[in-house]
């Protein structure tokens, strides 16, 4: 491995951690996202708010969901009032789908067909997905990046759907 590259991975770790201290500190926020123990409910929430739903997939011990839930996740729900709910791989919590049917978190997960620890889903009107999941937490240059646009284009897709 080149110098440059240890020189980038050192910095994306100080960029990280003092972007972890820094949302902590700034939001007083814990770590964790909120569990909904109704999607309908946690939409209706989020569409008067003007935006979408935000649902991070997560899985218990990734160190991926962890950057992805402290560094970026928590910081932009502080700052723009977004809701953002967490759901996790493995979990045997009950929630309400969308269909009205109460199943563990795992089971719902599984339905939408997630395979990869963190995805991060955009949903309006009905539960459905208004923008492109993102999927993996592993580009921590792009991540913020990536993570805006599928915002931008997610409150759009709200905004035309009438939901504000």
């Amino acid at each position: 491995m080149s110098l440059v590259h240890v020189g980038i991975r050192r910095r994306n770790a100080l960029v990280m951690g003092l972007a972890s201290s820094l949302a902590g500190m700034s939001y007083g926020a814990s770590d964790t996202l909120p569990v909904p123990g109704s999607l309908p409910d946690a939409l209706n929430t989020a569409l008067k708010r003007g935006s979408p739903l935000v649902v991070m997939v997560s899985l218990e011990g990734c160190p991926f969901c962890k950057i992805a839930r402290e560094n970026y996740l928590l910081p932009i729900q502080g700052q723009s009032g977004l809701f953002i709910v967490q759901m996790d791989i493995r979990s045997h919590q009950m929630v309400l789908g969308f269909d009205g049917v109460r199943q563990t978190q795992d089971h719902l997960i599984k339905s939408w067909r997630i395979k990869v620890a963190p995805t991060v889903l955009f949903l309006g009107q009905g539960g459905k997905e208004v923008a492109e999941r993102l999927v993996g937490g592993y580009i921590p240059d792009f991540y913020g990046s990536y993570l805006d646009d599928r915002l931008r284009v997610a409150r759009a897709a709200v905004v035309a759907e009438g939901a504000i």
